[in-house]
């Protein structure tokens, strides 16, 4: 038996005694929180009636809807690994924020083990479960489009996002342009808002068009019925086969998106690659024309916007092509460049949520699982992924709009949500204590929460 430490004194100052206690303490009562707003949501009910479990309902100690806001919880608090479930283990706050069960009983429950959250994660990649996680995601979206009185544009960004994974696990792929083994997933987003709208898990080797065709117009349809918006899309280069843009207008989608460079798209532009005569001014300039293109495989001509710019520096003029189906008239080529310039924002949202989440994906074979079971499972996981963004972004938005300032997700975790705090039980009533660093900014959280509460 190894000796038990129940005190120390530092060197530093004799007067300072260390006591280790059983008290009922935690360091993430911001747990509360994102739980409050994941209900708010509605989508744990959703997912309560829509989750099948094949389980014996006898022996049953947490349903899958609880086990996703375990697992989603604890990845938005920073806890991404599952095997820190064993840690959070006898935290009275985690089983409180965790538990479907009412007044003081969740002090006394286990929460979910990390086995039971792995096998968690195999009953929600069966088929239907996984449609229900996908449809989870875009509930919390549009609630969250919802509650800002939405746009009459909401543009939805495509792009995608490669994830590192390690060792030769199913479906992953070396890839010579990122330098590293990877899957090849799909991220739907709106940028101007900030939200995620969708996640499409693809094997390492999948072109970038793979299933859009499909994927995106469904998208775009459930946004429509949501918010009664019809939503344009914006992608970059390489999303620009015949068969997705035909998808696309077909249902009626607007969208711009950037073409790859080629030989006759260069033969095109060089009548425009001409300076003008005279010195240049000290500002950079840029051109739009308004083009006719037929790519090889592509069944009829389509609108396409070049666009010319100066370099810093440089000798020659450089640029690029858009194509587009958005009427001429209305959108003209410097707005819709203007509009196509915007994507970048997507971009910065979709590396926040790769570094503040730390999104890693475990596609372990277990027994003799498939490719098509290991990529379920690792689709599961990037999407709760989202979800745990989704709800901590809905967060950050509501500080933005209370204190008027910019809020990254990374700042919120650190200076709202991981605060200190006590818990006391008196006559069956639980009262949680905050410690004094959450003075400073829970009063202006608590002061917007019923904004998001009231939508319920």
């Amino acid at each position: 038996m190894g000796e038990i430490i129940t005190s120390f004194k530092p060197t530093c100052n004799s007067s300072i005694s260390v006591q280790l206690s059983s008290q009922r303490t935690t360091s993430d009562a911001g747990a509360l929180l994102l739980r409050e707003t994941l209900d708010s949501s509605g989508v744990t009910t959703m997912l309560e009636d829509q989750l099948l479990d094949p389980r014996d309902p006898t022996r049953v100690q947490h349903s899958p809807a609880s086990q996703v806001r375990t697992i989603v919880l604890q990845r938005a608090m920073g806890w991404d690994d599952l095997t820190d479930t064993a840690f959070l283990q006898n935290d009275p706050l985690w089983r409180l924020a965790c538990s479907d069960s009412r007044g003081t009983t969740p002090l006394d429950q286990q929460r979910p083990s990390q086995p039971t959250l792995s096998c968690a994660i195999d009953l929600l990649g069966a088929k239907e479960n996984r449609e229900a996680i996908h449809e989870g995601l875009l509930r919390l979206a549009i609630w969250r489009l919802n509650s800002l009185k939405t746009p009459k544009n909401l543009i939805l960004d495509v792009d995608g996002l490669p994830i590192e994974v390690f060792g030769q696990q199913q479906g992953s792929r070396h890839n010579k342009y990122v330098g590293y083994r990877h899957y090849s997933p799909l991220i739907a987003s709106i940028a101007e808002t900030g939200d995620m709208v969708g996640g499409l898990l693809r094997e390492g080797n999948a072109g970038n068009a793979e299933q859009t065709d499909t994927w995106i117009p469904h998208l775009v349809r459930r946004i429509k019925d949501g918010t009664g918006v019809q939503a344009k899309v914006r992608f970059d280069a390489g999303f620009t086969g015949d068969p997705t843009l035909k998808a696309f207008e077909k249902e009626g989608i607007e969208y711009v998106g950037r073409i790859k460079s080629n030989t006759v798209l260069q033969r095109l532009a060089e009548p425009y690659l001409r300076r003008l005569p005279g010195r240049p001014p000290h500002n950079l300039r840029e051109w739009c024309h308004d083009l006719r293109y037929q790519a090889g495989s592509w069944t009829y001509e389509r609108r396409i916007i070049l666009v010319v710019l100066e370099r810093p520096d440089d000798l020659f003029l450089d640029s690029f092509f858009l194509v587009t189906n958005l009427d001429e008239h209305a959108w003209p080529p410097r707005k819709l460049l203007a509009l196509y310039r915007k994507r970048g924002k997507a971009e910065a949202h979709m590396g926040e949520v790769k570094s503040t989440l730390n999104v890693h994906l475990s596609s372990t074979c277990r027994g003799r699982s498939t490719l098509q079971q290991v990529m379920a499972r690792n689709e599961v996981s990037l999407l709760l992924n989202l979800y745990a963004y989704q709800i901590m972004h809905g967060l950050r938005c509501l500080m933005e709009q209370q204190t008027r300032t910019g809020w990254s997700i990374s700042r919120l975790r650190e200076q709202v949500l991981k605060v200190a705090a006590t818990l006391t039980l008196h006559a069956r009533r639980i009262s949680v204590h905050l410690s004094q660093t959450a003075d400073k900014w829970w009063p202006t959280l608590l002061r917007g929460l019923p904004r998001i509460t009231a939508l319920v």
